[in-house]
């Protein structure tokens, strides 16, 4: 190993120029300085340097002169192959724009999704890359607008779903959809009716869907305006917690529309607009600026966009 590499530091790397290897293909092919000149849209003169220069480089004539023609010497016959593999793959294989074959793709796909979008969207975003890479594996990572900047680095995620903002300059990021919230109850068990009043609203018990452990929100300073107050009787981050809860319990919650939409239960919850003012949340698909351009990045973006905007729409209709 150690040879290996005293005989790397050696070799005279900035004498070494793919320009050079191009010249040397064209003087194999022509056999001529001025037709090789002319293949390459060179000087005559700059030709002869080039030359000048691969013969200094690799200690060798590499091209004789008899009459019109360059005869290349037995070291260039012999480097000739190696020169047109090393040029044919750098032309296929780092000049040219890779593609990217998702049904010959076995490597594993890393999204990050936040506990909604994970709920939301991850079977149908399973579904969809599997029918298209069913070689492929996935492997969903929980983030939260927290934490998701350095799960997307440590994790090395291709790409994050959720309600992020103040985005840094190295994360890039697509507007999916804007989601909404409406009131979720058991009728039954609160005696309620939808819709219902600011009063109603706050006299009941709540449940709260909390990502970061607070129990108090913008809706209690809406509250304090009115010179009302509510009682959060139990938070957390997990929703499906929070919905087992509603049903035949005195609770309210706030959720998100499409939540609310999911099939995952059949508890017949009334829904219906919050008499509070809840702000709307864009959700939006994230990645990091510098693999926006690869192949592979750019199809699973493609794919997990379609794929979320059409289950936003598939929940509407419901």
């Amino acid at each position: 190993m150690a040879s290996s590499s005293s005989h790397k530091k050696d070799i005279n790397w900035r004498g070494v120029d793919l320009n050079l290897l191009i010249a040397f293909s064209a003087l194999m092919e022509t056999q001529s300085v001025t037709k090789a000149a002319n293949k390459l849209a060179i000087g005559q003169s700059a030709m002869s340097h080039n030359l000048s220069r691969l013969r200094q480089l690799l200690n060798d004539p590499l091209f004789e002169r008899q009459g019109h023609h360059m005869i290349p010497t037995q070291k260039a016959l012999e480097l000739s192959v190696t020169v047109e593999n090393i040029l044919n793959l750098v032309t296929n294989e780092l000049l040219q724009p890779s593609s990217f074959e998702p049904e010959c793709f076995s490597g594993t796909f890393k999204i990050g999704l936040t506990d909604y979008a994970e709920l939301l969207f991850a079977p149908a975003i399973f579904d969809a890359i599997h029918d298209l890479a069913p070689n492929s594996h996935l492997s969903f990572f929980n983030v939260d607008r927290h934490n998701y900047q350095t799960v997307f680095n440590e994790q090395q995620l291709d790409v994050v779903i959720g309600s992020m903002t103040n985005m840094g300059k190295e994360i890039s990021s697509q507007y999916l959809y804007t989601e909404d919230h409406v009131c979720l109850f058991d009728s039954k068990a609160t005696g309620l009716q939808a819709p219902i009043t600011l009063a109603q609203y706050s006299q009941h018990p709540h449940a709260l869907v909390s990502p970061d452990g607070q129990l108090i929100t913008q809706v209690d300073n809406q509250l304090k305006h009115h010179a009302l107050e509510r009682q959060v009787a139990v938070g957390s981050r997990n929703f499906l917690t929070i919905r087992h809860l509603l049903k035949g319990r005195d609770l309210l919650c706030v959720v998100s529309r499409l939540m609310a939409q999911l099939d995952l239960f059949h508890d017949d919850l009334t829904q219906c607009p919050a008499p509070v003012d809840i702000a709307d949340f864009d959700i939006r698909l994230l990645w990091l600026h510098r693999n926006a351009t690869h192949p592979r990045n750019e199809w699973l973006r493609q794919l997990v966009a379609k794929t979320v905007i059409a289950q936003v729409k598939k929940l509407k209709q419901k």
